[in-house]
C-alpha cells in the first residue's frame, strides 16, 4: 500500500450503532451486512459522516458478511461474494463523494472488515470464541470472505473483533496468499487477556507477519485499554491499533447492548494512547461521527505539541 501515512491515523466509529442511531433495525444475524442488499446508500452515508468527522479510515459493512450467513437469507455463494465486493464499493464512493466536496488531501483508506468466524453464528459466541471448528474449517470459511474484499479494491483488510489466537493464526496465514496488508486486532475481557483468557502478549506477537501494518484491541471497554495497551507494546515492534466500544456490554442473549462498568469512550484519553505506541486510533460499538471528530482534534493537537526532534 503505497500511501503515506499520518503520524496518527484515525480510525471510523461504529457502522452498526450509526446506523442504529439512523432509524435501521439491525437485529437479525447480518446485522448491518443487510443492508448491502437493501439500503446501501444509508452505509454511504455514514462512511461520508465518518470522513467529514476526520477518519482517515472507513470500514466496510462486511464483519458479518459471508457466504453461510448470506445462504441463510437465502442468497446463494455468487450473490453473497457480491455483497461483500459491493461493501467496498460503497465505501470508496463514499471517498469520492468527500475528495468531491473537501479541499482534504489527508490519506483516505477503505479497510474490508473480515470479523470472527462466531459474527456468523449470532449468539454472542464472537465474544467469547468457544466455537469448535478446525482451522481448516475457519480458513475455508474466510478465505472466499478475504478474495472478495481484496478483488474488490480494499486498500487493507481489518481481521477485528478475533477473540482467540487460533482464529487469529488463520487468519494472519491467509495473509500469504493476498498482495494487501492487514490488521489485526483482538476482543478482550480484561486488562491482560483476549476475549477466550489469553493473554494479549501471546496475541499480539502474531503481528510479525510482514503484511499486518498494526496490530491490537477493538470492541473492548474502554477501562481495560490501557492496561492492554502497556502489555502489548512490550511483545511487538508493529504500530498498535485501539479501538474500544462505548462501555456497554454486548448481551448475546437479548442481542442488544446493555448498561456495563467499562468506563465511558473519552476521545481524549484515546488520543493519549500514543504513548504506548497506539498510532491506529478510533472506536467500536456505541461511538459515532461526533467521538470520531473529538478524538481527530485531540490526536492532531497531540502530534502538534510534540516537541520535534
Amino acid at each position: 500500500m503505497a500511501v503515506a501515512l499520518p503520524a496518527v491515523v484515525i480510525l471510523d466509529g461504529g457502522l452498526g450503532t450509526e446506523l442504529t442511531a439512523r432509524g435501521h433495525d439491525l437485529g437479525d444475524r447480518l446485522w448491518s451486512a443487510r443492508l448491502l442488499l437493501t439500503d446501501p446508500d444509508s452505509i454511504e452515508a455514514v462512511h461520508l459522516d465518518y470522513f467529514r468527522a476526520g477518519a482517515n479510515v472507513a470500514t466496510t459493512a462486511s464483519y458479518q458478511a459471508s457466504i453461510e450467513g448470506f445462504a441463510a437469507a437465502g442468497l446463494n455463494s455468487r450473490e453473497a461474494l457480491g455483497l461483500i465486493a459491493r461493501s467496498v464499493d460503497v465505501a470508496a464512493h463514499a471517498r469520492h463523494r468527500y475528495r468531491s466536496e473537501a479541499d482534504d488531501d489527508r490519506p483516505l483508506l477503505v479497510a474490508g472488515s473480515v470479523g470472527p468466524y462466531g459474527a456468523m453464528l449470532a449468539d454472542g459466541s464472537e465474544y467469547r470464541g468457544d466455537y469448535d471448528v478446525s482451522a481448516a474449517d475457519l480458513a475455508a470459511f474466510h478465505r472466499p470472505r478475504i478474495d472478495a474484499l481484496v478483488e474488490a479494491g480494499a486498500d487493507l483488510l481489518a481481521f477485528e473483533t478475533i477473540p482467540t489466537v487460533r482464529e487469529a493464526e488463520v487468519l494472519v496465514g491467509l495473509l500469504d496468499d493476498v498482495t494487501i496488508p492487514a490488521w489485526l486486532s483482538f476482543s478482550c475481557r480484561d486488562g491482560s487477556s483476549t476475549s477466550a483468557g489469553e493473554p494479549i502478549s501471546e496475541a499480539v506477537a502474531l503481528g510479525a507477519h510482514p503484511r499486518v501494518m498494526a496490530v491490537g484491541v477493538n470492541c473492548t471497554a474502554p477501562r481495560h485499554l490501557p492496561g492492554l495497551m502497556a502489555r502489548a507494546s512490550q511483545a511487538t515492534d508493529k504500530p498498535l491499533i485501539a479501538y474500544p466500544n462505548g462501555g456497554d456490554r454486548w448481551d448475546g442473549h437479548i442481542k442488544r447492548w446493555v448498561a456495563d462498568d467499562g468506563g465511558a469512550y473519552d476521545p481524549t484519553a484515546v488520543a493519549s494512547w500514543t504513548t504506548f505506541g497506539a498510532t491506529w486510533l478510533g472506536g467500536c460499538c456505541g461511538t459515532g461521527p461526533r467521538e470520531t471528530s473529538v478524538l481527530a482534534a485531540a490526536a492532531l493537537a497531540s502530534a502538534s505539541s510534540a516537541p520535534r526532534p
